[in-house]
């Protein structure tokens, strides 16, 4: 059995016309979405599941805390052998990567959304929820971390990315490439999950309620240091600077950067380009100032990672090697 829980966003999303660019999200429930895909019952046994009704830009950390929460009561039990969940595309690799964390189970967890509401010509959802659905049933699947399958690709949640406003082909994986393929529920796979994640991941959210503050700040000519200084005023634990090229800031910036980074506060430099790496001691000394490099994690990634490593009252070593294993 495939249990589907639908959290909103455009797959749900209806419009006036089948031709007009505006829409309202989740406006159809989970019910309605599987009724609209044929031969579903093909692939398994399938239990809708209504958790939210969002647009993904509301998506909260509160949400995402209660979705790990039943994701992981479901795959305890014997009968499910996977678990979808459909969301708007605009924070899914925020989600994806977060429930890569904190799920506890080796079955598989597949999200799908779709660029085109449910009302649009050519609406891409229907065949992404069948794909993902095929994916969640296939026994290949399992061990695999948590995926997201649009657009007939199937990509880890630690490597994917969104890359376009509107198009269906929206979400690539730049860095590591696909995990695989599904073509109307045939399957292909070429490689195995990076990272550790799920059952291998050190994160656990027993008993928390809430997250502690990560900001991400956008990096940019002539950046203003005092936009630090606002954030730790409102409470910031941690901030992660998307940075110019490899992760990079202005002297000032990098100047309150490295005072905070003295008092406690956790500075990530991670970058606002699309694809690459971000490497210690490149153009910044991160040993002297004790800054922590992201890798290849984006700006949006880093910060869910930053704010699960702070519940455990982490060291500097110790957030960085995370950012290396996960």
């Amino acid at each position: 059995m495939v249990t589907i829980l639908a959290t909103g966003g455009t797959i749900a999303g209806t419009a006036s016309s089948s031709t007009q660019p505006g829409y309202t999200s989740g406006k159809i429930n989970i019910k309605g979405m599987i009724q609209a895909v044929p031969n579903l019952e093909k692939l398994a046994r399938v239990k809708g599941e209504q958790f939210s009704n969002v647009g993904s830009q509301d998506m909260s950390f509160e949400i995402m805390i209660s979705l790990t929460r039943r994701i992981n009561e479901l795959l305890m039990q014997d009968k499910i052998d996977g678990v979808v969940v459909t969301h708007g595309t605009d924070t899914m690799e925020e989600t994806a990567f977060f429930l890569n964390l904190t799920i506890k189970s080796s079955k598989p967890v597949v999200m799908t959304g779709a660029m085109r509401p449910f009302t649009a010509l050519s609406a891409d959802g229907p065949l992404n929820l069948y794909n993902a659905v095929a994916v969640a049933a296939d026994p290949l699947s399992r061990d695999r971390g948590v995926m997201v399958v649009m657009n007939d690709r199937i990509h880890g949640a630690h490597s994917l990315t969104k890359t376009n406003t509107t198009s269906v082909e929206t979400f690539l994986s730049p860095v590591n490439g696909l995990m695989g393929t599904v073509i109307y529920g045939s399957i292909q796979y070429y490689r195995g999950p990076f990272r550790r994640h799920t059952i291998l991941s050190e994160f656990s959210l027993e008993g928390v309620v809430s997250l502690p503050r990560v900001d991400i700040m956008y990096a940019c000519a002539d950046m203003p240091p005092d936009l630090i200084d606002c954030s730790v005023a409102n409470g910031a634990k941690g901030i992660v600077i998307a940075g110019d090229g490899n992760g990079n800031m202005n002297e000032a910036t990098l100047k309150k950067a490295a005072r905070m980074a003295s008092r406690g506060i956790f500075i990530v430099r991670s970058s606002r380009v699309p694809t690459g790496t971000v490497d210690r001691n490149i153009e910044v000394d991160d040993d002297t100032n004790q800054f922590i490099v992201s890798d290849e994690l984006n700006p949006a990634k880093a910060r869910i990672l930053l704010m699960l490593a702070l519940l455990r009252e982490p060291g500097f070593q110790q957030v960085q090697d995370l950012f290396y294993t996960h």
